[in-house]
């Protein structure tokens, strides 16, 4: 009979550690804190030394001080209310992002691609669309 009451707690211990082991590898909550504070300087930290940016309609490969620059103006033009990220997923050496910027002129899809850069965990692209581009 105790045996009856023990086991359904072992597999909620199971099911727990299992689960937990098998969680999907997380970006870096940085990179998170910059967009919904719409802080280009601290976004920058995770950049690639070069970084794809499509920003809108404009697309380019930008150094990563150039790329700063850039989102300085976006930020500028449309201050941020809030950063939530929808979906996150990882293959091999990347990590990605699928994330609603919530702005006071619309809401924008926010995508984002790290690799490994050595042992750092690097942005390689930033994608900003309207979030109704579909």
């Amino acid at each position: 009979m105790r045996l009856k009451s023990i086991f359904p707690v072992i597999l909620l211990l199971f099911n727990y550690f299992f689960l937990n082991a098998q969680e999907t590898p997380r970006i870096p909550e940085g990179i998170s804190v910059a967009f919904k504070a719409g802080n280009a300087v601290e976004l920058t930290k995770y950049m690639n030394s070069t970084v794809e940016l499509l920003l809108l309609e404009n697309a380019d490969f930008y150094k990563r001080n150039v790329a700063e620059a850039v989102l300085k103006d976006f930020f500028a033009e449309y201050p941020v209310e809030d950063f939530i990220i929808r979906h996150q997923g990882a293959k091999n050496d990347a990590r990605y992002a699928i994330g609603i910027l919530k702005t006071d002129k619309g809401d924008f899809r926010i995508y984002f691609l790290l690799k490994k850069v050595e042992e750092d965990l690097l942005i390689h692209l930033i994608r900003i669309e309207p979030e109704n581009a579909d």
